[in-house]
Parts: C-alpha cells; structure tokens; sequence
C-alpha cells in the first residue's frame, strides 16, 4: 500500500518492492510451481527491477530476458535439486507470480537494489 503522502514513483515502487523480498524455503513454494506460479530470475538480474518489470508490464524488456534465458520457469531438475537441498531462494511476490532467484554468492547478502543495467 502506497502512502497517502507519497506518489507512486517507480523509485517508491521499487523501494517498496524491496522491503517485500525475503529468503524463503523452496518447499515452501513447491505448491506454487506445481501451479506454474514460479519464475525464476538469474542470479546476475536485480529481482527488484523484474518486478518492477511486471508491474509496469514492460513486455519488451520482459520478453528479452526471457529469449536470453534470464527468467522463465524453474526446471524440473532445478525443483528436485532445491528440494533434496533443502535450498532457501529469495523470492518476490508479483502476483499472480512468485519470483525466485537462488545466489551463488555470500547468502547472507540481500539481493540488489540497483539496476543491473540489462537495457534491451
């Protein structure tokens, strides 16, 4: 929810996008992939600048990180694998979408919240 005080920017969007990232389990969101609900965002991509994406139905940007295989549904051996390891992602709500992008890198560390760059 915007505040009443506030505009609804794309900065205050995306600032309030990335106050509802969290790690989650991916057991958790096996319900959700089992739906097609789950799209999983390449640990390079900012997880916050593809919601902002969606919510702002930015279908060109969208659809060229999809044909560059930056985002897309999970694998099936990716499911598995996260399953058996019992893997935390991180995960941002976009309904009806559940994003989810697993780090390679220090998990401790929040996703970023600056843009990667990735104009196409």
């Amino acid at each position: 929810m915007t505040d009443a005080y506030e505009p609804d920017t794309p900065e205050t969007r995306r600032a309030r996008l990335n106050l509802e990232t969290a790690r989650i389990s991916w057991r958790e969101l096996e319900k959700f992939h089992a739906r097609g609900q789950v799209v999983q965002v390449a640990p390079e991509m900012d997880l916050v600048e593809v919601g902002a994406a969606l919510i702002e139905d930015d279908s060109p940007r969208v659809k060229a990180w999809m044909t560059q295989g930056l985002m897309g549904s999970v694998a099936d051996s990716d499911a598995h694998r996260w399953h058996h390891e019992e893997t935390l992602v991180w995960s941002l709500v976009v309904a009806p979408w559940v994003l989810v992008q697993s780090q390679r890198v220090d998990s401790s560390a929040a996703p970023s919240t600056e843009s990667t760059g990735d104009a196409v």
